[in-house]
């Protein structure tokens, strides 16, 4: 199909409150939205690096510029017949995995509402009906954490997410298992430590994590391949895998036993099927991550969601969770507790509200064949 037009917007979206990691503390998530027309169609894609590169070397402002620069010109009045095509057409730019994946999203919803299905079904999802966990950062306290999580174990959820920092670990892990021995629960270091913290991953085995996600460095796979060694407990790569040739590699080395898949990290649909199909084939069990994204985006991440080796529980919310209103529209909802339903419209099943886009921009961009 040919890109006729592309628009691209840079939003700041205000979170109801901050959002506690490793990295930092964050009070609003910056996104990209991208718009592809072709003909009457047009497809709407999202990826989210943030304000700041601490999770990705990637930022909000970084990846707005290169979009404008640098991709679009080089996808506008083009004939793109499929993912691949796409991709490769952007192989000259290294990296950039979130500036790509925007790009990539909004050309799969395009391909989705011209073939007339929704984007899950053209995919090769199994089932509508997605089961996501609950996931809580760094709070004020350990009991508020303790009461936060026998809330979400009474509404169903399946497993629970934890992120640990320093001073933000062993101790809150300890209490959390006094409480609920029998509770699925896994951490997520976003790549906080380094192999010299040997001796409190072994520690960690004693409680009976499901994984520890992203324990060393955010582009490491020999060290995760080290401490995956000496622990019992499952590793889980997420910062480190941002291709498929990385999938292989961590795989080959016996770096991980499982795999958090995220569009925006991996430069789109594209790649993520091709990473799924991989960890699929080697027997590596994945799971959906997101970013924050708006419904857009979200939505994205629920049709991968519904892949045959997502094996656990994925990181999708309800948009009440972070955003007094979403940016798009419908909002994420519960379709029974802990699971949501892919839309069974034509293409992905959200776009931007006019009105909410306007004013979350802070830049905007329309680029015309």
């Amino acid at each position: 199909m040919k890109i006729d037009s592309i628009e691209m917007v840079r939003v700041a979206m205000p979170l109801v409150y901050p959002f506690r990691t490793a990295f930092g503390d964050d009070d609003t998530i910056e996104s990209v939205l991208v718009r592809v027309t072709s003909g009457e169609q047009y497809g709407w894609g999202e990826s989210a690096s943030w304000k700041y590169p601490a999770y990705t070397p990637e930022c909000s402002i970084g990846q707005f510029v290169v979009s404008r620069e640098f991709i679009a010109p080089l996808l506008i009045g083009c004939d793109i017949c499929s993912g691949q095509a796409l991709q490769e057409r952007l192989a000259g730019i290294k990296g950039n995995y979130f500036a790509k994946a925007a790009f990539d999203l909004a050309w799969w919803d395009l391909h989705a509402k011209c073939l007339g299905e929704p984007l899950w079904k053209v995919l090769g999802g199994q089932d509508p009906t997605v089961e996501v966990g609950a996931d809580f950062g760094v709070m004020e306290s350990v009991d508020r954490l303790i009461e936060t999580i026998g809330a979400a174990n009474q509404h169903g959820y399946k497993r629970v997410k934890l992120k640990y920092r320093p001073g933000w670990d062993l101790s809150m892990i300890a209490a959390v298992r006094e409480a609920f021995p029998d509770i699925v629960v896994h951490i997520d270091c976003n790549s906080a430590y380094t192999l010299d913290d040997l001796d409190m991953f072994k520690r960690l085995d004693r409680y009976n994590l499901a994984m520890i996600e992203q324990p060393l460095g955010h582009d490491d796979l020999l060290d995760h391949a080290t401490l995956q060694a000496h622990i019992r407990t499952p590793i889980c790569l997420d910062e480190s895998i941002t291709s498929p040739d990385k999938a292989r590699k961590a795989i080959q080395i016996k770096a991980c036993g499982w795999v958090n898949i995220k569009p925006g990290r991996v430069g789109g649909i594209t790649h993520a099927l091709s990473i799924h199909d991989i960890c699929q084939e080697s027997g590596i069990p994945c799971w959906i991550g997101g970013m924050l994204e708006s419904a857009v985006g979200a939505s994205h991440c629920l049709a991968l969601a519904t892949l045959p080796n997502i094996r656990y529980p994925s990181d999708i919310f309800p948009s009440e969770r972070f955003y007094t209103k979403d940016l798009s529209m419908p909002p994420m909802k519960h379709s029974a507790p802990s699971q949501f339903c892919a839309s069974m419209n034509p293409g992905v099943g959200a776009e931007p509200d006019p009105d909410a886009l306007a004013r979350c921009a802070l830049e905007r961009v329309v680029l015309e064949g």
